[in-house]
Formats: structure tokens, sequence, C-alpha cells
């Protein structure tokens, strides 16, 4: 029954880690990359969609992003949304094509980044916690139906302690090696 419930912690963990992930490779550092803008909503037709399913985005040299619209009608509506973004950078368009020239980051935008790095690494931390409580209380409500005993209700304590002790690691090193590369000239 604890395999059960490991697993179901192990899994929700790592849909939180994967989260954290995606939130990164949004973070923009020195060069441009198409997961910058991919994710960034439009008004198409009356429904808000990702980019990403209405354009073909790429990168044509590092400090560019190109945005093909399939529908010319969304030209409009993804130039709106792209000012709207807070990319540090005007999106222009030409004709049914638009471009994004991500300028050189200052120090000071860098160090902003790092800060909203930490901030998505503590939330991702505070919902790994989250799942552990969660477990756990999962655990000692199961032990009062009589269902698990006093030692297996601890040895399950510490299993769930160094899963949480694992991935918090890792969300420290995902945040590490970020830094590096925002920080970067």
């Amino acid at each position: 029954m604890t395999d059960d419930i490991m697993k179901k912690t192990k899994d929700r963990m790592g849909k939180t880690i994967e989260t954290f992930r995606k939130e990164l490779s949004s973070i923009r550092t020195g060069r441009a990359s198409a997961a910058l803008v991919e994710n960034i909503h439009i008004d198409y037709y009356g429904t808000s969609v990702p980019l990403k399913q209405v354009a073909n985005i790429s990168t044509p040299e590092s400090k560019q992003i190109a945005i093909q619209p399939y529908d010319k009608g969304a030209v409009t509506a993804i130039d709106k949304a792209l000012q709207q973004a807070d990319l540090g950078a005007m999106p222009k368009v030409e004709g049914t094509l638009i471009r994004v020239i991500l300028p050189q980051m200052t120090e000071e935008r860098r160090r902003d980044l790092v800060k909203t790095i930490k901030k998505h690494s503590e939330e991702a931390k505070v919902a790994i916690r989250n799942i552990r409580r969660d477990s756990i209380d999962e655990v000692k409500t199961q032990k009062d139906s009589k269902k698990f005993t006093e030692d297996q209700v601890k040895h399950f304590d510490q299993e769930i302690q160094k899963l949480t002790d694992n991935e918090i690691s890792g969300i420290d090193k995902l945040v590490v090696l970020k830094e590096k590369e925002v920080m970067e000239v």
C-alpha cells in the first residue's frame, strides 16, 4: 500500500519538476530561443491560444526570433501579444513575418532574471513540500484506520523525506545552471 502512495508521490513531484523546467526555459538568457515566445498566449479569433499553435517559430540568428504565422490574419494579434509580453524587445512586422531582435541584456536585467529564477524555484520547492505533506497525511490517515503499523509509518516518513530532499537538490542544481547561463555575457 505504501508503494502505491510512494509511486503517486514520485509522479506528482516529477510533474512539478517538469513544470519548473518549462518555466526556466521561458526565461531569457543571452541568446534567442523559441521557448521565449512559444507559450505566449494570443487572442486568435476570440480564443486564447499559445503562439506555437498559430505560427512557425525559428531563430535564424543568435539574437533574433522569427515568427511566421500560418494565417495572415493573426499577424496583428501576435504583434500585440508580443508587445505585452515584456520580452525586453519590440517586435517588427515585415509583411507576414514578425521579427523580434533581442538587445544585449544589461547587468541590472540579468540580476532581475536571477531573482525571477529564484522566485520560481521557491514556488517549486513549496509545491514539492506540499506533495510530501499530503503523502504523509495520507499514510497517517491509513495508520489511524489500522492499515499500517507505527514502524511502517516511520519508515515511509524517512523514504518520503529522502525523495523530497533529492527533488529539492535537483531544483537547486537547475537554478545554479540557469543562473550561470543568465549571468554569462
